[in-house]
């Protein structure tokens, strides 16, 4: 049996709380209200009433006949594209801003990266009457457009992040100092397994629905569980919510698919990926100790991926546990294997991917013949690619969009 947490607040000699003593308080009344809540019939009861009717969960688990033909294995692709909003982020913020809610906080406030998690929060903030404020970088604006109108159109106000590379890293910087200065009204409602604990057993509790619905769709369509599980990883809530309810089945190979960039080179202050899974150090980032992308005097390095939801320097710490204990398998794909997937699944299936989700279909198509996957596989596919069709577009060369 795989042990899943060694403490209350870290896994193995990842997690903890490592936070200014004036943000504690706040940390303490989370985890609080979170075990007061988390297991409440009432809270219980209107959060599965708002995924079902709202997000619109169960979503589908869909064989890709002709993905499968081209790639010689047996692919199920888990549709979390077709949550509300087109990713799984909302399984997280509402479940999140429903708890804030319960709290009798007013404000919420949140990073993003791909837009995704600050689009998710709008929604939830904007269906439950709770003031939102984003914070997102500069850079990641410029290249998911398209989320940040999403967002304005929400009542969401969004504030770019003009400091260090303009992206991730930094808009949970200033989210973090937001918190600091407001901590009386305001919950921060982070959007991936980081931070510090509570955050990453929060993130990971809301997204398990995930994989709860994959294993039973699973057995109904084979009659036994997946050879493998393929998920991309940033900070990894995606990956951790498909993976856990299968961390006990061993024979389930759980691959966690990270953004190679345009190689796994590191120059002066950045890497030109974000693999912190694959070759990042033990360090602190945002409130948590985990593995991430540093360099030897300890400065985190600025990561970089075609990805916006994948470009962070760090991943969640009981992901970095399940990599050391063996128990994910730490993969990458680079931004070019990247764009021919996301091109591959558009036209084979009719599925246009997010980004982040290309690098998992990616990996699927790189391993297929190595037999490494098994026969059959499961993609986690976290979000849709209208998002990021601008961008795919501008760097294939349609100025004109």
């Amino acid at each position: 049996m795989t042990q899943k947490t060694t403490t209350k607040t870290k896994f193995g000699i990842y997690g903890g709380q490592f936070v200014p003593e004036i943000l504690m308080p706040a940390i303490e009344e989370l985890t609080a209200g979170y075990e007061k809540y988390k297991n409440d019939p009432a809270f219980t009861a209107e959060l599965d009433r708002y995924l079902a009717d709202f997000a619109g969960r169960p979503t589908p688990l869909y064989h890709a006949k002709r993905l499968s033909k081209a790639y010689g294995v047996k692919i199920y692709i888990k549709r979390e594209d077709l949550v509300h909003g087109g990713a799984h982020k909302l399984n997280n913020t509402i479940g999140q801003a429903l708890l804030a809610k319960y709290m009798g906080k007013t404000r919420i406030i949140a990073e993003t990266g791909a837009g995704q998690h600050g689009t998710a929060v709008a929604m939830a903030g904007a269906n439950l009457g709770i003031e939102t404020v984003v914070y997102m970088g500069a850079v990641d604006m410029e290249r998911q457009r398209m989320n940040v109108y999403r967002m304005y159109l929400l009542g969401t106000e969004v504030v770019p992040v003009e400091s260090g590379s303009k992206t991730l890293k930094d808009a949970i910087n200033d989210a973090l100092r937001d918190w600091v200065t407001n901590v009386e009204n305001t919950y921060y409602l982070i959007g991936s397994v980081v931070g510090p604990y509570p955050y990453p057993v929060i993130v990971r509790d809301f997204q398990t629905v995930v994989g709860k619905e994959l294993r039973e769709q699973i057995m109904r369509a084979e009659g036994r569980l997946p050879d493998s599980i393929v998920a991309c990883t940033g900070g990894g809530s995606n990956a951790i919510g498909a993976f856990y309810p299968f961390l006990d089945d061993e024979d389930v190979d759980l691959f966690a698919v990270e953004a190679g960039g345009s190689n796994l080179e590191v120059t002066g202050k950045a890497a030109y990926h974000s693999a912190s899974l694959c070759t990042g150090e033990l360090g602190s980032l945002h409130g948590a100790m985990t593995k991430i992308l540093q360099n030897k005097y300890g400065q985190i390095l600025e990561s970089s991926s075609i990805a916006a939801g994948l470009d962070y320097a760090g991943v969640g710490p009981e992901l970095a546990y399940l990599a050391d204990v063996g128990r994910i398998k730490p993969r990458n794909v680079s931004d070019d294997e990247t764009l021919d997937a996301f091109f591959e699944l558009s036209r084979l299936e009719g599925i246009i991917p997010a980004l982040e989700s290309a690098h998992a279909v990616a990996y699927v198509k790189k391993a297929a013949d190595t037999g490494e996957l098994g026969n059959v596989v499961v993609i986690n596919l976290s979000g849709r690619g209208d998002k990021d069709v601008y961008s795919v577009a501008k760097r294939e060369g349609f100025e004109s969009l």
